[in-house]
């Protein structure tokens, strides 16, 4: 499966989280750490959802950017 991952960048860090997935989310230094931890915390967190009988989300959610002209 692809989810869509939203990669924020703050002032010291990255985070990452899943829209799809509520509660998955990752922090880390730099923004390809937080992909590889996203990642992982995909595989595990469905991994919990299949333990628990839950469903798996099936992926929904897109990304765009968008251009905009600033006067």
């Amino acid at each position: 499966m692809r989810y869509t991952v939203v990669i924020e960048e703050g002032p010291t860090s990255f985070g990452a989280y899943v829209p799809d997935l509520p509660g998955c989310v990752a922090a880390a230094a730099t923004r390809e750490e937080a992909v590889q931890l996203i990642r992982e915390a995909i595989e595990f967190h469905i991994e919990a959802l299949r333990e628990d009988g839950q469903p798996v989300p099936a992926p929904h959610s897109f990304a765009e950017s968008v251009e905009v002209a600033v006067a």
